[in-house]
């Protein structure tokens, strides 16, 4: 399948993440165990069956790697979950999908990749278009701009862990190195909880499907997706990409919660769709299938 058609279905499928755990009432760190550790189950079967043998082919370097991407992602959802307790869906998963303002750089000083006026241009639009969408969520203080900190803080921790991916992807499979990361963040995850003194028990029964649907759709069609396409495109592209989160989980907020959109909210929607298009659109190559057809 094209990279980007991947990466778009990806999109969808992590806009649900924020309606799943707004409707758990579960802790932060239980919700994103299971989260992880369904995930891990569902996977084992296959990885077993047809990837058991690459563990061998793995580097030292590359286990360190993996570890490292393991925990930043284990802090990432801890960050993230406990920020939409404090604040608005539509603001949590606009900063919490800002990647390009860390990816950008990242990939520039670690992969050497040029950063081009095209790419800084659609940044500069779609986070602007991000923040129009939470325009009229954003306070000065109060709750909600502590979870606001929190999502930015988990922001820049799942970059980091997509630029450790855009490297070990090059060199390792997909079902390998997602049962890894996802395994490594799973005993974070339990250990914090632990540290923490969080159950591992719920006593709501419908936390259970909350989970269970974290796991298949944000996780193996979501970042999944997003592990697949990162053998193929940049970082920068996904970070980017990423930034139509907002718009889908602002609609679905406004289905399941009744979170009322301004008008704002649509312009900027209008606006990170332009930015996200702006960026992935060869602009050279698509003028040349112009005048070859016309």
């Amino acid at each position: 399948m094209p990279p980007l058609l991947v990466i778009f279905i990806g999109v969808l499928s992590v806009s649900a993440s924020a309606i799943f755990v707004k409707l758990s009432t579960a802790e932060s760190g239980t919700i994103a165990f299971y989260r992880m550790f369904l995930s891990v189950l569902i996977m084992l079967p296959l990885f077993l069956k047809n990837n058991l043998h690459e563990l061998k082919e793995i580097r030292s370097r590359d286990w360190v790697f993996s570890t490292i991407a393991g925990i930043l992602l284990a802090f990432h959802f801890i960050l993230w979950f406990e920020s939409l307790r404090y604040t608005s869906v539509a603001s949590s998963t606009v900063l919490v999908t800002l990647q390009p303002l860390f990816a950008i750089f990242g990939t520039y000083f670690f992969f050497k990749e040029k950063i081009t006026l095209k790419s800084v241009l659609a940044m500069i639009i779609a986070i602007g278009g991000s923040f129009l969408i939470s325009w009229g969520d954003f306070q000065v203080g109060g709750t909600a701009f502590y979870g606001d900190i929190l999502a930015l803080i988990a922001c820049a921790l799942v970059t980091g862990y997509m630029l450790f991916g855009q490297d070990l992807r090059r060199r390792i499979g997909l079902t390998t190195y997602t049962i890894i990361v996802y395994t490594v963040s799973a005993v974070t995850l339990a250990i914090y909880m632990l540290v923490k003194g969080e159950s591992f028990t719920t006593d709501d029964p419908m936390n259970w499907l909350w989970f269970l649907l974290l796991a298949i759709v944000p996780n193996l069609l979501g970042h999944n997706l997003f592990n697949w396409a990162l053998k193929y495109v940049s970082a920068n592209t996904i970070s980017i990409a990423i930034l139509f989160e907002p718009v889908g989980a602002s609609i679905m907020a406004f289905l399941v919660f009744g979170e009322v959109l301004i008008s704002s909210q649509y312009i900027g929607g209008a606006i990170v769709i332009i930015g996200i298009l702006l960026y992935v659109i060869d602009f050279k190559q698509l003028f040349k299938l112009f005048q070859k057809n016309y």
